[in-house]
This record gives structure tokens, sequence and C-alpha cells, in this order.
């Protein structure tokens, strides 16, 4: 016959409990650290995009849609601006400004929403 400790039970219960909590908000502030970095990846992507329209399109707006039309970003909250490159061999320089959400509950609520700038230089093309 094995004897247990006297007022041992649930010990296990009283520990998750306390901790539960804890583990439950690092991983919310994990999954919303890894939404952040894919939006930054995204911005880079966007920018190289605009930068190429700006490159090879003499259309004043080929970048806005360029970035755009990367994906995966919410237009109303993108900005770009394109610079210099009005004829070929100049270079244009595009930054593009996108304001990250946090929507994961609790965290993104404690960080704010982030602004990411990426900045690509290329070369015109077009005549």
């Amino acid at each position: 016959m094995t004897r247990t400790r006297r007022g041992g039970h649930g010990q296990a219960t009283v520990e998750l409990a306390l901790l539960l909590p804890v583990v439950v908000l690092l991983v919310l502030a994990v999954l919303q650290l890894a939404l952040v970095a894919r939006d930054v990846v995204l911005v880079t992507h966007a920018s190289r995009e605009a930068a190429r329209a700006a490159a090879v399109d003499p259309e004043p707006d080929a970048p806005l849609r360029a970035a755009r039309a990367a994906g995966g970003l919410d237009p109303d909250r993108l900005r770009v601006e394109a610079r210099g490159g009005a004829d070929a061999g100049d270079r244009v320089q595009v930054e593009v400004t996108y304001e990250i959400p946090t929507t994961v509950p609790i965290i993104g609520s404690l960080l704010g929403d982030p602004t990411v700038h990426s900045t690509t230089t290329m070369r015109v093309e077009h005549p």
C-alpha cells in the first residue's frame, strides 16, 4: 500500500492555474512578433516592386499601384513616395511607409501600431 503526503492532492492544478496566464501571454507575444516580422518582409517586397514599377513605367501612380499589388498589406495603411528619375539612366528612389496593425488580443493593445519604412533605389529604364 502506498501513502501519499497529506495535502499534496491538487498541487499540479494550482501550479497550472498560476502558470497558465503567463504561458498564454508569452504565446500571444510570440504570435504578434511573428505577424510584425511578416509585415516587415512584405513592406520590403512592396518597396522593391514599387521601385521596379517607377523604373520601367513613366506613369506617376505606377509605384503606388505596384506596392498595393505586392499583396498582403492593407492599402489604407500604406504610403508610397517616389523621388527622382525623370530620364533614362537616372536613379529613382521609392520609400514605402506602412503602419503595422497589432491585432493580437491583449498584446496588440499594449504595443500600439509600429510604423515601418523601406527605401529602394533603382535605375530608370523608360525613355
